[in-house]
């Protein structure tokens, strides 16, 4: 006889946190969100080999996690997951770049050729969002600098139609540049006795090969939760399949990948603990999170397996069709709250601490402290960060907003099988994702420090400085329908209703 669960599964929106005593020391500025991502024997007084400053990954998706997005986020202190659904040498080479990036040094990713019209440079300008461009022989980052041209240096509707780029660029013999070599201080003493906007610094053959802007060079002073290694270089991640790993992980190894998932709708399977255990025998120093599992028997079986930390959900996510076409998942909350007992059950058998991460049912950024206090040490997310700059989808305007394109990795567009592989033949049978719009947002930096600083608040309401203070003390209720009407405004008409967005 099937085995029936006597209680409903919940989300997140079905809960709220009670507030607890807040006492003189519970301010904000003494909140710590550090927490572990991968296991380590924490009753032994083992360190944990690899932390975060802030709760919050992003998740493995084409249209969330690239190398741009990842600096970014490694700024804030958090850690992308740079999609697998790509080839090997292309997911390699995107890892490079997070590891080879120099903070204030940035690869230009708007450039153009000196016989552009200023018609494609528009084009350019509005698919990027970046009004500095660099003028190279081949119109490519990696060509030789020939000048700079900006939104400042033209205005389209009076310059005469076809008219180029060279004709309104600043030319090289103008420009003020630097060497490769040069010290982000000295770069910043440049910019600031030449009173320039940015600085071009090329190679001994001319070439270009970043840009140092003076926002950045400012900007670069305010992110102090960035989470680096021990060489000072970005923190980063990386999706894997349990089909080609054995091909793939040796290639971001090399590459300089911190952080590993394999990235699957369901992991309590055999290929997830197949691979495990050829990785950690193969490569011992990698670190290989494993998922997406609902209950307490799916994660005991992978982190027997080796998981160095273990993925929660199925379903759950806003772009996530799994449930409909298959039947299969459980409430966010639900699951979360399980899986979290099965990890302290473990961790008291076996001395060993194997995080959790809460992938997916995050709508609101409340949602995001309510896991934490389920016992969730992280959550990933995609519509989240999808909505921003940094992510690597174009901003449109449709129906008068702006938006940015959102797929999941199930969807026809993606085309990612091997996360839903079961041992079969390649390719897909049936979507489990969408492609859509998701409201564009702005900058990660403003949006990561807002959802970070309602975390902290809401941890000082409940008398608690740390994650596993949370964890331990947090008391959490079961709302009503009712309760959830009341909860928003109610009864008046709203003058401006920005301030509900998230």
């Amino acid at each position: 006889m099937a085995f029936y669960f006597s209680e409903p599964s919940h989300t997140f929106d079905e809960y709220l946190l009670v507030p607890g005593y807040t006492g003189p020391d519970c301010i904000p500025a003494n909140v710590s969100l550090k927490t572990p991502v991968v296991r380590y024997n924490k009753k032994a007084g083992e360190k944990c080999p690899l932390t975060m400053n802030i709760p919050m990954v992003s998740a493995v998706m084409q249209s969330v996690s690239n190398d741009t997005l990842a600096v970014a986020l490694a700024k804030e202190g958090g850690i992308s997951f740079i999609y697998g659904s790509q080839t090997i040498e292309n997911q390699a080479a995107m890892i490079a770049k997070v590891k080879a990036y120099k903070a204030g040094f940035v690869t230009s990713d708007t450039n153009i050729a000196p016989t552009a019209t200023l018609t494609e440079l528009v084009a350019k300008i509005e698919q990027t969002g970046h009004s500095t461009v660099a003028v190279t022989d081949n119109g490519e980052a990696d060509g030789k600098l020939l000048g700079i041209i900006t939104e400042r240096d033209f205005r389209l509707d009076h310059c005469p139609e076809g008219a180029k780029v060279q004709d309104y660029m600043t030319g090289l013999s103008d420009l003020v540049k630097a060497e490769v070599g040069v010290t982000l201080e000295e770069a910043n003493d440049i910019i600031w006795k030449n009173k320039i906007n940015q600085l071009p610094v090329v190679d001994k053959d001319g070439k270009l090969q970043y840009l140092v802007f003076r926002k950045d060079v400012e900007s670069h002073e305010e992110h102090p939760n960035e989470l680096l290694d021990a060489d000072k270089r970005y923190i980063v991640g990386a999706g894997i399949n349990t089909r080609d790993y054995m091909e793939r992980v040796p290639a971001l190894l090399k590459a300089g990948v911190d952080v590993m998932t394999l990235d699957s709708s369901e992991g309590f399977t055999e290929w997830q603990r197949k691979a495990l255990q050829d990785i950690h025998a193969k490569w011992p120093q990698a670190k290989v999170g494993a998922g997406n599992v609902v209950d307490a028997d799916g994660f005991r079986f992978l982190a027997e397996a080796g998981a160095d930390f273990v993925k929660i959900g199925i379903g759950g996510g806003s772009i996530c069709i799994t449930r409909e076409q298959k039947g299969i998942g459980r409430g966010q909350a639900t699951a979360t709250i399980e899986v979290a007992k099965a990890r302290d059950e473990c961790y008291k058998e076996t001395g060993i601490y194997v995080p959790i991460c809460s992938d997916g049912g995050v709508v609101h950024d409340y949602h995001i402290t309510l896991a934490l206090a389920m016992g969730a040490d992280f959550v990933m997310q995609g519509r989240y960060f999808a909505r921003f700059d940094e992510s690597p989808t174009t901003k449109l305007m449709v129906n008068g907003n702006y938006v940015k394109e959102y797929w999941g990795e199930g969807s026809n567009r993606a085309r990612n099988w091997q996360r839903y592989d079961l041992g079969g033949k390649k390719g897909m049978a049936f979507e489990e994702g969408v492609d859509s719009y998701v409201p564009y947002a702005g900058s990660l930096h403003d949006n990561v420090t807002l959802t970070t600083s309602k975390i902290i608040h809401t941890m000082c309401n409940c008398g608690v400085l740390t994650i596993p203070e949370l964890q331990e003390k947090a008391k959490i209720t079961m709302v009503s329908a009712a309760s959830l009407r009341e909860g928003g405004a109610h009864d008046v008409v709203v003058k401006n209703t920005s301030i509900r967005a998230e």
